[in-house]
């Protein structure tokens, strides 16, 4: 049972990481206006690429469980820093603490999905295991 669970929460953040992507390239003018209002006014073409590849890359990875652990400490190394970039709700005004400070704490319950990744893994049904047992099987060969 526990690993049909490690297999659904690693499929779950998995596809929102990946939706994450798709809605930033969809929306791409839009993102890029986004992090303007934000400061984010550096490269915002090359953050966004890079933002997004990351997105992608790490979901990929973490939907097939190929080195989910890196996948996860990657995500979570650009997922924090957005979170309190974007939903600093501290800062925002009285009407929209409410939303940003539920915004905050999802992402931030995000984070804890990535380091409970980090930790265990990808689990027994992933590409790692399945590669892991036909090296074993091709060395028992030899």
């Amino acid at each position: 049972m526990k690993s049909i669970i490690d297999l659904l929460a690693r499929i779950f953040i998995a596809v929102f990481f990946l939706f994450e992507a798709f809605d930033s390239i969809r929306f791409y003018e839009s993102m890029l206006e986004k992090m303007d209002e934000y400061g984010l006014s550096w490269k915002p073409d090359i953050l966004l690429i890079t933002s997004v590849i990351l997105l992608l890359g790490g979901g990929i990875f973490l939907l097939i469980g190929y080195r989910s652990p890196l996948a996860a400490f990657v995500l979570l190394l650009y997922w924090l820093p957005l979170t309190f970039i974007i939903h600093s709700f501290w800062n925002d005004p009285k009407d929209f603490q409410r939303i940003q400070s539920m915004l905050f704490m999802k992402n931030i319950a995000i984070a804890g999905g990535l380091l409970m990744i980090i930790v265990n893994g990808s689990g027994k049904y992933s590409i790692r295991r399945l590669l892991d047992n036909r090296r074993l099987k091709r060395r028992d060969y030899k």
